[in-house]
């Protein structure tokens, strides 16, 4: 199924310096790498000069998830999606959940875009999710992988942070059908303190996707203490307002995990928060949290998916508007 070895690919987005330096332009940390380095990512190398994408192809992971596992409620529910990611991230999240393939090395396996396409086909998949660490610092191999399966007309999905810069970010969502960004606050400081990024440039690549027209739901995970208040999910809210309120928003629970050792988010507080993001969004789940996650109508509260974990009761017949009140219904079925 999968090969072990590494295949040489040079990174696209970089600049040469002098002394064979090199200056990554994928995203907007923009490493500056010396000869024999590792860009912040881990996954581009600086090789004689040239940067190399050193993860291609290598994965971490290789499974077969239900589509609302990514998570993304919105689109195809119920069906499901072959998954895989790289082992790296251009993030340092100190709360990270996938900590031990997103910040350590892991062991990883080679496969070539044609078989993780043929994979993808024989396993009645439909698409391919890049997830479980950063896919946008895979580059190099999730635009090679996205370009064929949408000349085969499957799925691509992007499980990401967004941190990546304008003109990589254009060039790929041409061929990416649905996105879930994690939005980690809505504090600048919180972005450059605690995940060593910047809050603008990932607000930059939502409002591109969704120039996109690409199906993009959010995530923000709710932890104790640094993004959890009233004022904190109100600025949220905000921001997600301002683009576009039909956005469907996951409220996830955080549990201690990598360096952070706070108490898990308490269940009274996840509600809360949801209450208060469901005043002004059309659709706020919580996340890792089992209850109160049932698609409804926003206008007249006609449930139109029911969900219990991951067990999804879809209606007999798919529609466009709200059987009851006609609004139009925000899902790719």
């Amino acid at each position: 199924m999968i090969q072990s070895f590494m295949k040489k690919v040079q990174a696209r987005y970089y600049d040469k310096l002098p002394d064979r330096r090199v200056k990554c332009r994928l995203c907007p940390t923009e490493c500056g790498i010396k000869p024999g380095e590792y860009g912040i990512c881990t996954l581009r190398k600086n090789v004689d000069g040239e940067l190399i994408a050193e993860a291609y192809g290598q994965l971490v992971s290789l499974t077969i998830d239900p589509i609302e596992k990514k998570p993304l409620y919105h689109f195809y529910p119920g069906e499901p999606i072959l998954s895989t990611g790289p082992n790296g991230c251009n993030f340092q999240c100190p709360f990270c959940q996938n900590w031990n393939i997103s910040q350590e090395k892991a062991p990883t396996e080679y496969c070539s875009p044609e078989k993780l396409l043929s994979l993808a086909d024989q396993r009645g998949s439909i698409g391919v999710a890049f997830t479980y660490t950063e896919p946008l610092v895979w580059y190099e191999y999730v635009y090679d992988c996205a370009v064929l399966l949408k000349e085969k007309g499957l799925k691509v999905v992007l499980v990401s942070n967004g941190y990546i810069n304008e003109e990589p970010a254009r060039e790929l969502f041409k061929y990416v059908d649905a996105v879930n960004f994690d939005l980690k606050s809505a504090s600048k400081e919180f972005y450059k303190k605690i995940c060593k990024g910047n809050l603008d440039d990932v607000l930059r690549t939502i409002k591109i996707a969704h120039e996109f027209n690409i199906l993009v739901e959010l995530t923000n995970l709710l932890i104790p203490g640094e993004n959890d208040s009233e004022e904190d999910i109100n600025k949220l809210v905000d921001i997600i307002v301002g683009i576009d309120s039909s956005i469907p928003l996951h409220i996830s629970r955080y549990f201690p995990n990598y360096k952070y050792s706070l108490p898990a988010t308490q269940v009274s507080v996840l509600q809360r928060a949801t209450e208060i993001a469901r005043r002004r969004l059309a659709y706020v789940y919580p996340g890792n949290y089992i209850n109160n996650s049932d698609t409804k109508c926003p206008d007249c509260g006609r449930v139109w998916i029911r969900r219990d974990g991951y067990f999804i009761e879809l209606p007999e017949e798919k529609f466009e508007k709200c059987p009851d009140c006609g609004r139009k219904v925000d899902l790719v079925w």
